[in-house]
C-alpha cells in the first residue's frame, strides 16, 4: 500500500503543478468563495489556516479578510517532525521546504480552534488526506485534534484515488472543497465513496 500511495502522490503533484500553471487563480477564487460561504455560518473566533506553496490553494486573501473581521488566524510553524500553531503576523520568513512562516513567538492562544483549513495533495476513497508524505499534519492532529471543532480539506483540483491508500490515523476532515465543488465526508465510513469522483 505504501508504494501505491507514493505513486499516487507523485501523479497528483504533477497534475496539481500543471493545473496551477493553467488556471490556478480561477480555481483558487472558486475554492475561497465556497470556503467563505461555509465560514459565514460559523461563529468564529480562532481559525487555523496555512501559508501556501505554489500548487496549494492560495488562502492569503482569506487570511486578510478574516483578520479584518477581528478573527484570530493561526498558521503552522515547523518544529522538528511536526509543527505548532503561531499567530499570523508580518513579516514572514522563508523557512524549511520554502514555506513562509511568521516569527515564532510564545503568544497566548486559546486551546480551541473553531475551524482548521488544511491543504491536501489528494484523498482516497475513504476521504482521508494524502499530503506530502512528511506526516506533519498527522502528528499535529494526533496531538491537538481534540481542540479543533471542524476540519475542512482544500484542493484546487480534485486528485482522488478509488483505492484505499491511507491508514486510520491519516487525517479526515468534515468536508473536501475543490474548484469544482464541496463534498461532505462521512466520519464513520470505511467504505469507498463515489462522491469524490469529478
Amino acid at each position: 500500500m505504501r508504494e501505491r500511495k507514493k505513486r499516487f502522490r507523485s501523479k497528483a503533484l504533477e497534475r496539481l503543478k500543471c493545473r496551477s500553471r493553467i488556471n490556478g487563480y480561477i480555481e483558487d477564487k472558486r475554492v475561497l468563495a465556497r470556503l467563505e460561504e461555509i465560514l459565514r455560518r460559523e461563529h468564529l473566533r480562532e481559525v487555523m489556516l496555512y501559508l501556501p506553496m505554489k500548487m496549494e490553494v492560495d488562502v492569503r486573501p482569506l487570511i486578510r479578510r478574516l483578520r479584518r473581521r477581528g478573527i484570530a488566524v493561526y498558521v503552522p510553524a515547523m518544529e522538528g517532525e511536526s509543527f505548532r500553531l503561531v499567530k499570523y503576523r508580518l513579516p514572514l520568513r522563508k523557512r524549511r521546504f520554502g514555506i513562509y512562516e511568521p516569527k515564532i513567538s510564545k503568544q497566548y492562544r486559546r486551546k480551541s480552534i473553531d475551524v482548521a483549513i488544511v491543504p491536501v495533495v489528494g484523498v482516497d476513497c475513504t476521504g482521508r488526506r494524502i499530503g506530502f508524505g512528511k506526516g506533519m499534519y498527522d502528528r499535529f492532529f494526533a496531538r491537538e485534534g481534540k481542540y479543533i471543532k471542524k476540519t475542512l480539506l482544500v484542493q484546487r483540483h480534485l486528485c482522488w484515488s478509488p483505492e484505499v491508500l491511507t491508514d486510520t490515523w491519516d487525517l479526515r476532515g468534515e468536508m473536501l472543497i475543490t474548484g469544482k465543488g464541496t463534498t461532505i465526508i462521512d466520519p464513520d465510513s470505511t467504505q469507498p465513496n463515489e462522491k469524490f469522483s469529478e
